[in-house]
């Protein structure tokens, strides 16, 4: 009870202080805070960067504190003569005590974080991804192996009336299914990439010859934008990630068009509004 109230005191605090901009799934201009969360994951973590938000407000405060009474109170003219003292059995106590049991009051809730988003008992559908230098590769297995590369769309070829952004939008955007359980596998074929969607709340490192785990369930239709989180080459920088979160409906009329024409399947989705997302 008391935990769900200070969680429930430290959300509102934080959306105090920290103001952001409505439905967004991409970075805007001078923006504080996070990307609206569109993932259960992505929750999860906002919630507890709130949490730690007021913890190390409150741990900064009383630091604050106890400097300027030192300063005030314990300077050669306040007092002169200092004391002597050298030890205080409470004192060592409490000071040893409260920052235990501060580090377990974060450490439960981070070890509930990487187990939530670590991965789902009961995926109903599986992407596996693949990062090369420097885009990346997706397939579905479930969906009769539908496969493909997605690269970034050239600055000369962007065309914002599609909703297309600048060193986000790909040409071939990850299209699944809003309130479904995605298992997503992730591996490398070259180096070191890490597969990252902020707004989606994962970023799972994508390693040669190893495959890791994560999981997403998208709770709103809408393009979620994302970039290779780990150091990979001369061209780290360019390999954008762009997911279309659709209807159940509409990504399995997308999935068995993409078996045999990816560009027609693209063209099935309806168009979604990308414009309010940047600036």
């Amino acid at each position: 009870m008391i935990m769900r109230l200070f969680q429930t005191f430290t959300a509102t605090l934080a959306a105090t202080i920290l103001t952001s901009a409505a439905a967004q799934a991409a970075p805007k201009n001078w923006e504080i805070g996070f990307q609206d969360a569109a993932s259960p994951s992505a929750e999860h973590i906002h919630h507890f960067h709130n949490m730690m938000l007021v913890i190390i407000t409150l741990i900064t405060l009383f630091v604050m504190g106890l400097l300027i009474t030192v300063i005030v109170r314990f300077n050669a003219k306040a007092n002169p003569v200092p004391s002597k003292v050298a030890h205080n059995t409470m004192l060592e106590v409490v000071w040893t005590v409260i920052p235990v049991v501060i580090l377990i009051i974060v450490l439960i809730p981070s070890l509930q974080l990487l187990y939530f988003g670590n991965r789902t008992v009961d995926p109903e559908m599986t992407l596996k991804v693949t990062g090369y230098q420097w885009y990346w590769g997706y397939e579905y297995p479930d969906q009769g192996g539908v496969n493909f590369t997605a690269n970034i769309i050239p600055d000369k070829d962007i065309d914002p009336s599609k909703g297309q952004i600048r060193l986000l939008s790909t040409d071939n955007p990850i299209v699944l299914p809003v309130d479904t359980n995605v298992q997503i596998l992730v591996t490398g074929a070259d180096v070191i990439h890490a597969f990252t969607v902020p707004a989606l709340g994962f970023k799972t490192d994508a390693v040669p010859g190893k495959t890791n785990e994560t999981w997403v369930r998208i709770t709103k239709p809408g393009v979620y934008f994302g970039q290779c989180s780990e150091l990979c080459g001369t061209n780290h920088g360019y390999m954008p990630i762009e997911v279309r979160a659709v209807s159940k409906e509409d990504f399995a009329a997308w999935s068995a068009k993409a078996k045999d024409d990816l560009e027609g399947a693209y063209k099935l989705l309806k168009p979604i509004e990308t414009a309010s997302v940047t600036e």
